[in-house]
């Protein structure tokens, strides 16, 4: 017998990387696909997330139904098998898919001027960003700072990985992170960045707001002339060589004792 094929007759185009790199950015500014429960949650609930169509199981839209209702949005139903077809058979999309278009591009004028800014040279795995995204939400961050390129679209992945952090913390994509850091300095910003050949010890130095946590993509680490706007080079020290962090546990450790040893007034 013949599956019986899914009734949509416009399937979503969610983005599966960044292989296309000079067209993503482009492709973001028409819309990007979030998937899962917190990160379609998040979205929904944020009023400057446009959104464009909404596919859910049944119990995924019972467990969205008071946002459904004040976004007026009626949820196209689907199958889990429909949503596996769309997204692919290993995406944990927990019974919904959204197609939503991009927030309001900011700028560092946007941000916190007295917070503390998670800035990633260069981290280029989804799976990285949205989990530092995560840890940015969770521990209070003003803003997340990212290049312009070099970076993974906010769509897929990233979003889940985030788990809803997307739409809590303010994103500036930057063109230049050289030119930014240098524009945070002249701002009176404390700009520390995460080495692990660093002599010093991240404990080891008095931390005050406003405060930028840099860390680098695995592998690379930060490049030389972020190095050098850093006012700062730390290590978070670790018992043995093999005990190096990945960037997103880095930057859990280093937000969660930014937030302890600065706290805000």
């Amino acid at each position: 017998m013949r599956r019986q094929k899914s009734s949509h007759s416009k399937p979503f185009t969610p983005s599966q990387g960044g292989k296309q790199r000079g067209s993503r950015r482009r492709a973001e500014t028409e819309g990007i696909v979030l998937f899962g429960i917190h990160a379609v949650e998040a979205a929904l609930a944020n009023p400057n997330r446009p959104v464009l169509r909404l596919q859910a199981t049944e119990n995924a839209a019972q467990r969205l139904k008071d946002l459904i209702a004040e976004r007026r949005l009626s949820a196209e139903p689907v199958t889990p098998q429909d949503l596996d077809r769309l997204l692919g058979p290993d995406t944990v999309h927990q019974g919904v898919a959204l197609e939503a278009g991009p927030l309001p591009p900011l700028t560092l004028d946007d941000v916190d001027p007295d917070g503390i800014l998670l800035v990633l040279d260069q981290v280029t795995d989804p799976h990285n960003v949205g989990a530092a995204l995560r840890s940015a939400a969770a521990f209070g961050a003003s803003g997340l700072v990212l290049t312009e390129r070099h970076s993974p679209p906010f769509s897929g992945v990233l979003a889940k990985s985030a788990s809803g952090a997307l739409d809590l913390v303010p994103i500036v994509l930057v063109k230049n992170l050289s030119q930014a850091l240098n524009e945070l300095g002249e701002r009176g910003v404390m700009r520390i960045g995460l080495a692990e050949e660093a002599e010093t010890a991240l404990e080891d130095v008095p931390l005050t707001r406003p405060l930028a946590l840099v860390l680098g993509a695995e592998g690379k680490g930060l490049r030389h002339l972020t190095r050098e706007k850093c006012d700062h080079l730390c290590r978070i020290p670790t018992v043995s060589a093999l005990a190096s962090l990945n960037v997103s546990n880095a930057a859990a450790i280093a937000m969660h004792w930014a937030a302890m040893k600065a706290p805000s007034e």
